[in-house]
């Protein structure tokens, strides 16, 4: 199981050449991504144009994950991602919507939560900002804890590094956490987010600042 951020951390040129390798072996691989503004057929084709031996079915996203807990719950999703919304929601799904992060839409949210007697709010991550080339922007997470305190619930993350997520990718894979070969990216921090009490997934943090370069000597197959 392999995080997309090991990408720029070792590389293009480098991390194709180690993926390379891996297929060789004969060894199931899955790539973790938290990617929300583009499909996954999207997504892959970029990596291809980059040289990258990949298909769609290799790439476990918060989408997808979400669609099949959506599925398994029977839910009705209010959509906080794009204008296609459907009747009678009983839940709410948010993403990186981006610029349709309105006044109006996050209202239209909060105002369908705060009507269910159970509320159900699934997010595709809770990532704090990220940096396009434009500048640093806010990112879903600031949104989810918008809704998280004006409802008084506690959202369901549905991407990295919620154990759901993971536990999404291996059933995709169909194996057992104890199966499992991670590509761990320590960065700066020690956040461990596990599969089960014994079995440490993936080592995850932010960096100490929005334009501090990793170290990519720390990076290591486990």
């Amino acid at each position: 199981m392999i995080p997309l951020s090991f990408l720029k951390l070792t590389g293009f040129k480098v991390s194709s050449f180690c993926f390379d390798r891996i297929k060789a072996s004969g060894l199931k691989l899955r790539f973790c991504t938290n990617e929300t503004q583009a499909t996954r057929e999207k997504f892959v084709q970029k990596l291809q144009h980059l040289g990258f031996d990949i298909v769609v079915n290799e790439v476990t996203a918060p989408a997808p994950a979400a669609c099949r807990i959506l599925k398994e719950r029977h839910l009705r999703p209010h959509l906080l991602v794009h204008d296609g919304l459907l009747s009678n929601p009983n839940c709410v799904v948010i993403g990186d919507a981006a610029d349709n992060f309105s006044y109006k839409n996050l209202n239209d949210a909060f105002r369908v939560l705060i009507g269910l007697e159970n509320p159900v709010l699934l997010s595709l991550g809770k990532g704090r900002y990220y940096k396009e080339t434009d500048g640093l922007k806010l990112d879903v997470g600031v949104y989810m804890k918008a809704l998280e305190y004006a409802c008084d619930i506690q959202a369901e993350v549905v991407g990295k590094p919620a154990k759901m997520f993971f536990q999404s990718a291996l059933t995709e894979m169909g194996i057992e956490p104890h199966q499992l070969i991670p590509i761990r990216c320590y960065l700066s921090g020690n956040e461990i987010v596990r599969i089960e009490d014994s079995h440490p997934l993936i080592h995850k943090s932010q960096f100490e600042g929005p334009d501090e370069p990793p170290n990519t000597n720390n990076c290591q197959i486990s």
